[in-house]
């Protein structure tokens, strides 16, 4: 491959993974301060005691001190621009220590800038620095497992991405995503081809970036929807920069009589695609436009085919922002951004890893005055039915992702904003009960403790 088709594709990888790049609306410090008023409450949504005073003591483990922790947090913003996991680390830190961080111990975030090319780089610090990793994602995450096991750093992850650390060892959290093994959107496609939309069925689209990570999930989805017995009657790769004319893919997907349309890209792309499918009067039942999607800047570049095309996205079980009506935890996580973060928005990734970053809180809070890697990664995996406060469908954090039933979520893009779409919800503002289908093929493998000379009981 030459070096500008290199360039290219790491870019779509970027671009999948972060969504659309902009600028934040907030401070990009990762520092989390103190608060002028009076002390904030430790509790969220329905979990108490999150963060709370404490006479913390002992410099228990790497990073800690008796007044302080470091942790790391990754991200590719010097590439993308895209600032939602140092938002959501500055929010969340800057509550807790108000609330009075750890035991007393004020969280201190060390933003490990991988710049889409350095995450190794990046790893090596944060293992000669941090105490854990919290809240953040790397498109390039791969590039750095190995050396993350061999020092034996936890991750409390936003999203994963690369197969080598997808599910690898001293990962905890619904961000520890299951995707390399089975398809986590089962549940929303089972929905679309056999419920909602059953015409659907014989008449699946796909279109994916010219990337390698966008290509193998178009095998996935391939190897799914025919297991199912649904049909993909179109399939096609556009170049990872763009195009400056799409409409020679909406001609084909008109002539392949598509009926349900799977964009595996940046969402840019899709509004521009729509647009030219809704000038030809061509109306698909349903577009997945995947939940990176899942933000204002999408709804204002596709807004002159929201009343036509029907834009879907599962949240895999994250609780959408149109429920803050009733979901106390939502319309909190708005006021301290309202508070932290004012004019940051609050997008699918925020709420992702915001939940990684209560998870982390409430572990290492239970964990006292000897707080280390062990306690904190070892309390984490007791959460039976972990919900982030009120975020997150329930998931028991003790068995493997992959072998429990999973809940999905369905918004819908509407020129009034993401709206949850009628999908039948059993539980709350979830439809609970779909096992996810467990791919035949070999997609790679996650990188385990023994694969770098350790085991679990090397963790202190």
């Amino acid at each position: 491959m030459k070096p500008q088709r290199i360039v290219v594709a790491l870019i779509a990888i970027a671009l999948v993974v972060a969504g659309c790049s902009r600028e934040s609306g907030g401070n990009e410090t990762t520092e989390g301060g103190g608060s002028s008023g009076p002390a904030a409450s430790g509790n969220f949504g329905n979990l108490t005691g999150v963060c709370q005073p404490g006479a913390a003591k002992s410099a228990s483990a790497q990073g800690v001190t008796a007044t302080d922790i470091e942790v790391g947090m990754f991200s590719d913003i010097g590439f993308t621009k895209n600032p939602d996991y140092v938002d959501a680390a500055k929010v969340f830190t800057s509550w807790c220590n108000a609330a009075g961080g750890i035991n007393g111990r004020k969280i201190t975030t060390n933003l490990r800038d991988t710049n889409l090319m350095e995450v190794r780089q990046r790893m090596l610090e944060a293992c000669r620095e941090d105490f854990v990793l919290v809240g953040g994602s790397a498109a390039l995450d791969g590039l750095g497992v190995k050396d993350r096991l061999s020092c034996l750093l936890p991750e409390f992850p936003a999203q994963v991405t690369q197969s080598a650390n997808t599910g690898a060892d001293l990962q905890v959290g619904p961000g520890s995503s299951l995707s390399e093994t089975v398809n986590p959107y089962s549940g929303m496609y089972e929905w679309l081809t056999k419920e909602a939309y059953p015409n659907s069925l014989g008449a699946i689209g796909m279109i994916n970036g010219d990337s390698p990570l966008t290509k193998v999930m178009g095998e996935k989805l391939t190897e799914s929807f025919t297991a199912s017995g649904a049909k993909v009657v179109y399939s096609d790769l556009y170049p990872a920069a763009g195009v400056s004319d799409w409409t020679p893919y909406a001609q084909a997907i008109k002539n392949a009589n598509v009926k349900g349309l799977i964009f595996l890209g940046d969402f840019r792309y899709l509004a521009k695609l729509e647009d030219i499918l809704t000038s030809m009067n061509y109306k698909l039942d349903w577009i997945d436009a995947n939940s990176n999607a899942y933000n204002q800047t999408f709804l204002d570049g596709a807004k002159s085919s929201l009343g036509t095309q029907n834009n879907i996205a599962d949240l895999n079980g994250t609780a959408p922002l149109d429920a803050a009506a009733t979901t106390p935890a939502i319309g909190q996580l708005e006021q301290l951004f309202d508070q932290y973060a004012p004019g940051s928005p609050i997008t699918y990734q925020v709420l992702r890893a915001f939940q990684s970053w209560l998870l982390f809180a409430r572990s290492a809070t239970s964990c006292g005055d000897n707080l280390t890697r062990a306690c904190v990664y070892n309390t984490a995996l007791k959460e039976t039915a972990w919900t982030g406060g009120g975020l997150q469908a329930p998931v028991d954090l003790s068995r493997p992702l992959t072998e429990q039933t999973r809940c999905f979520n369905v918004q819908q893009a509407t020129p009034t904003g993401w709206k949850a779409a009628d999908f039948k919800p059993n539980n709350g503002q979830f439809r609970c009960g779909f096992t996810p289908y467990k791919y035949t093929q070999d997609f790679g493998k996650p990188l385990t403790l023994a694969d770098v000379g350790k085991s679990i009981n090397d963790l202190k």
